[in-house]
């Protein structure tokens, strides 16, 4: 568990910004990021886990704590009771799109739709990741954490995590903090054995997101390589050689709304329905069951509105590839829900756009839109 000479965080995060940090630990292995974390957390000083900093956003000032790296690496296959499904646990360090590649090549389903994205497996559950009809709660078993209360290892299955949309019970929102601090060790995912043949791509909102008409047959490769096509073009994909690629990736999140206040926006504006949880089935006992069904409320939650955060940017007059004069932080030229790098700009460049976009969609449209990265020592 080595101590390493400090690295400025702007070289370990994607956004390119951050200054150096007091101390940054490698953790290599499980029982090194294990005794790393309680080290530290015995101090009562300042730490920050680091994974592959695809979703930090850091200030400018020196770090005044420890950065513990987490390095740890590794796919084991650990048995399940479900037929033609394998289960797989993975280090938390280990990168997300190898993750990806290894599961495509081995004829698994169930994550290929989120080829491409930046980071690793162990910040996937934190923000509940997805893309293209697919989010890691549809394949995810558990998760081992160490608690930062406690010092423990625990086990918490997937129903514990309150996963949503891009959230969950480790994530600190911006402005608040998580509902369980913890770290997260590793993560184990069920997914379908379906081979390397071509087969009908029966997830709609995956075959609508990749253009597949009704009907059409695509390998897993096919997917990966069809999501990996359109995520370049919008520059989402990490690019040494694509100006766009020094990103956090979706700056913004798409605003989650009520159907009233959707209402109130152009109806040309993307929107998808949030579906309400399935309705569970009831269970009556026999000796209690009278003859009568319980009516079922019609009238549930859940019937808000995603709305594209993308959309309302550039209608509020926001073009791809807009920056304030003489700052070196731009939107992207692919995708205007990304707030990019353009060479050496300070997180304080950043800050002034994100704020200049907050505000302008908020005077367009009267919609605040909250910031998906976690910030750190740095403000809206």
């Amino acid at each position: 568990m080595p101590d390493i000479d400090p690295i400025p965080l702007a070289r370990l995060t994607t956004l390119r910004t951050g200054g150096v940090p007091e101390r940054i630990i490698d953790a290599h292995s499980r029982d090194e990021l294990v005794a790393a974390l309680r080290g530290e957390w015995a101090t009562g000083e300042r730490w920050l886990a680091l994974g592959g900093g695809s979703n930090l956003f850091v200030g400018d000032g020196e770090f005044d704590g420890t950065v513990v790296r987490i390095l740890t690496t590794g796919i084991q296959r650990v048995p399940t009771a479900a037929s033609g499904f394998v289960r797989l646990r993975i280090e938390a360090g280990h990168d997300w799109d190898a993750l990806v590649a290894f599961a495509v090549a081995g004829g698994l389903a169930g994550i290929e739709g989120m080829s491409g994205i930046p980071g690793t497996v162990g910040a996937a559950p934190v923000q509940n990741v997805g893309a293209y009809g697919q989010e890691i709660e549809q394949t995810l078993v558990e998760v081992e954490i160490l608690e930062e209360s406690t010092g423990d290892v625990v086990v918490v299955p997937a129903a514990d995590l309150g996963l949503g949309f891009r959230t969950s019970v480790f994530k600190a929102h911006y402005g608040s903090v998580a509902e369980r601090p913890s770290v997260i060790l590793s993560v184990t995912l069920e997914l379908e054995h379906v081979g390397n043949a071509p087969r009908i791509v029966h997830d709609e909102r995956l075959r609508m997101a990749l253009g597949y008409a009704p009907g059409a047959l695509a390998t897993l490769g096919d997917v990966r390589e069809r999501v990996l096509a359109m995520r370049r073009a919008k520059g989402m994909v990490l690019d040494a050689s694509d100006p766009d690629t020094h990103s956090a990736g979706s700056f913004f999140q798409n605003a989650i709304v009520s159907p009233e206040f959707a209402r109130t926006l152009p109806v040309e504006c993307p929107r998808w329905p949030i579906r309400p949880d399935d309705v569970t089935e009831t269970v009556i006992p026999l000796a209690e069951y009278d003859g009568v069904l319980p009516v079922r409320d019609t009238a549930r939650a859940g019937s808000d509105v995603k709305i594209s955060a993308g959309w309302l940017i550039e209608h509020a007059g926001l073009r791809k590839g807009f920056s304030l004069p003489r700052s070196r932080a731009a939107l992207s030229t692919k995708h205007a829900l990304a707030l990019t790098n353009r060479g050496g700009a300070s997180a304080a460049e950043l800050a002034e756009l994100a704020r200049f976009v907050q505000r302008r969609v908020h005077a367009e449209f009267g919609l605040l839109l909250q910031p998906e990265p976690v910030l750190v020592d740095v403000e809206l």
